[in-house]
């Protein structure tokens, strides 16, 4: 275990140094704090409060570290932390890692030197070597709408395996059997997971895997939905899907907007789907059915568990699964036949 000794040793400082810069960081030169929090990176030291025993009494300060707050789902979700919070008097900062590894580990390192009690993330990618740093030297961590591929770590989370199923169970009963799929950046499960119970569904209804269109992209915003309709109006008329299901409403809204563009009717030529139920889903030209996420329970079901380990650290690990519900607006409709 690396003692706050050996970081001042690591740095040629006093131990006080050390402790002012965790706690007083004014009373110190900025020469002198960068020189104390390279050596707390080098010896991967985490402040007492992290081995911890929280002491009933004191306000408890949780530490959120969500993708970007540019997207609707995320504000929702910070919404919920923050209420779910504040009702348990405890107090939140959040961060945000615009889907970028090095600024989640950048906003993580910072959680810690401002001593929160524990950590909520939506981590960029299933795996991040300093998570694992943070769970091994016990820092209360929960993970949000995400699983840890390889450890048991307390989590809430969509059944998104569910929602890819009731996605094609809509649009399969609608009659639809040239489906595609608006995938978002393949750095999680959720994606497969979205795709694996909308393959099931096709499959039971003799529509291989292979037959699924898949459209490819970047980011989870209305650009990249718009770059993936573009790739859709270059497949001939006869001969493209006549459903899209986009994996979150962002890229649906880009999808949607740039098929009426150019004159595509929906839902009487394409029906298209989209997943979260967020507010622009209903205001799109064509209100958009969607699989909708419990965004504000997500983060005050995040909450719950985190304020539960903090308070108890050895208590067993948990994974909450919440459910998603179908909301069907008009960008859905039974197939109709496309003259050639």
């Amino acid at each position: 275990m690396v003692t706050i000794r050996a970081v001042a040793e690591h740095a040629g400082v006093s131990v006080g140094t050390v402790s002012n810069v965790l706690n007083r960081p004014s009373y110190v030169t900025p020469e002198t704090r960068e020189r104390v929090l390279e050596a707390i990176d080098a010896l991967g030291f985490v402040p007492t409060q992290h081995r911890r025993q929280y002491r009933p009494g004191r306000e408890r300060v949780l530490g959120c570290v969500l993708a970007d707050l540019a997207n609707p789902f995320f504000v929702d979700i910070a919404l919920g932390i923050e209420a779910e919070a504040a009702k348990r008097g405890a107090g939140v900062v959040i961060c945000t890692s615009g889907e970028q590894v090095r600024r989640e580990e950048h906003n993580l390192d910072i959680l810690i030197q401002l001593r929160v009690h524990g950590i909520i993330v939506a981590p960029v990618e299933d795996e991040n070597p300093r998570l694992d740093e943070l769970r091994e030297k016990g820092v209360p961590l929960v993970y949000l709408d995400r699983l840890h591929p390889k450890h048991l770590i307390t989590s809430v989370q969509v059944d998104h395996v569910k929602g890819g199923w009731l996605a094609a169970q809509h649009l399969v009963g609608l009659g639809h059997r040239r489906l595609a799929y608006v995938a978002g950046p393949q750095r999680s499960h959720l994606v497969g997971d979205r795709l694996a119970g909308f393959s099931k569904v096709a499959q039971d209804n003799g529509i291989t895997s292979g037959e699924i269109a898949v459209f490819s992209a970047n980011s989870w915003t209305p650009d990249a939905g718009a770059r993936a309709a573009s790739e859709f109006l270059e497949i001939p008329r006869e001969e493209r899907p006549t459903a899209v299901f986009c994996a979150n409403d962002m890229l649906a809204q880009g999808f949607t907007r740039t098929c009426l563009t150019h004159g595509v009717s929906i839902p009487d030529d394409v029906s298209i789907i989209g997943y979260d139920n967020l507010q622009l889903a209903a205001d799109l030209p064509v209100a958009l059915t969607t699989v909708g996420q419990p965004r504000d329970e997500l983060g005050r079901a995040a909450t719950r568990l985190m304020l539960k380990s903090i308070e108890n650290p050895n208590a067993e690990v948990e994974r909450k699964i919440l459910e998603p519900e179908l909301v069907v607006r008009d960008s859905t409709a039974a197939r109709r036949e496309i003259p050639e």
